[in-house]
């Protein structure tokens, strides 16, 4: 593996391959601070790319998507690890340029501008950042000139918007997302994650906690949508006195009432999940919610009455001086 810190380097950089055909090149854009969700980013491209292929880390802490009062200094910069676990995960090249080497001319003039999705959730909490993340992101796709780039799935808002930018402006990559890592007990693993202390981590679990409690609701109510379409009987149909006999027709008007209520699911899987961290605002220290929402995965709009398709249910809290995010996929089915 080669470390590169300039732009030139990285234009220089050969593409290996088979015969007259070029290796496919796959790029990973990371912070830093790498740990085994980055791993698990490279080991995926790599697989993808095959060993002929030729897998890129980008390892660059983008001031452009830091606000006034975030932690770009105390960011972690542990560029010697992250060159091993770039290494052990199959990169053939880690680029780790200084930011004179990404703005030559000082802050760019010209940016992209993230749109109304920018201005969503986490845009909405922290204005300028989205459009801060995709100048530097189309810049890297730019230098690296990838056949794929691997985000993970964790930052979803931040990968539909990169999905976004590259259908709009026509670039010419396929963009791969990858389930988020998770720590044994659930917590997403971050970057963020060693600022916590022991008690901080502790409470920070009620993140996932909270989202596995919307989506373990949506199952149930699922099942019990399921039961009663298997007991109802149709209009008119015999069966009905039988039922009566044996009792069951209570079970069945029970278990559609639930069914009838499948409209409103999206307002249960956000109450279910909101209990939680109502609960883990109470323990010391209290997490303080930022937002909880339950969204479409095309515009990150909220999932209104009566949803149906792909969702994503997102939270964002800090806990202590630490803000983390988290996020699940949702399939909500099509209600009779």
């Amino acid at each position: 593996m080669i470390l590169l810190d300039t732009a030139r380097e990285l234009h220089d950089l050969a593409r290996t391959g088979s015969g007259d055909a070029p290796a496919r090149r796959a790029v990973v854009m990371t912070m830093g601070a790498l740990h085994e969700g980055h791993a698990t980013l490279v080991r995926t491209a790599r697989a993808q790319v095959g060993p002929a292929g030729q897998v890129v880390v980008t390892v660059f802490v983008n001031p452009l998507q830091f606000g006034a009062n975030e932690d770009l200094d105390r960011y972690p910069r542990t560029l010697d690890a992250d060159l091993l676990i770039a290494e052990e995960a199959g990169a053939d090249a880690v680029f780790a340029p200084a930011a004179d080497e990404v703005y030559p001319g000082g802050d760019p003039q010209v940016r992209i501008t993230a749109g109304p999705m920018g201005g969503r959730l986490e845009g909405a909490t922290r204005p300028g950042h989205f459009d801060g993340m995709l100048t530097v992101v189309a810049k890297l796709l730019h230098l690296t000139r990838p056949d794929l780039a691997f985000f993970g799935q964790k930052d979803a808002q931040q990968l539909a918007l990169i999905r976004r930018m590259v259908t709009d402006l026509n670039f010419p990559v396929e963009v791969v997302g990858v389930p988020t890592v998770r720590e044994g007990d659930g917590l997403a693993l971050s970057s963020r994650n060693r600022y916590l202390s022991a008690k901080e981590r502790g409470v920070a679990l009620a993140l996932s906690r909270a989202l596995f409690a919307g989506r373990d609701r949506l199952a149930a109510q699922a099942a019990l949508r399921a039961r009663a379409e298997a007991l109802a009987p149709p209009a008119g149909d015999e069966r009905a006195t039988g039922l009566a006999r044996l009792g069951e027709i209570r079970a069945s008007a029970d278990a559609h009432a639930v069914a009838a209520a499948g409209a409103g699911l999206p307002e249960a899987v956000r109450a279910a999940a909101r209990h939680v961290l109502e609960e883990a605002g109470r323990h010391d220290p209290p997490l303080v919610l930022d937002y909880l929402a339950l969204v479409d995965p095309q515009d990150f709009t909220e999932a209104g009455h009566g949803f149906t398709g792909q969702a994503v249910l997102a939270v964002a809290a800090k806990v202590g001086a630490t803000r983390l995010i988290d996020n699940i996929p949702l399939e909500f089915g099509a209600h009779a």
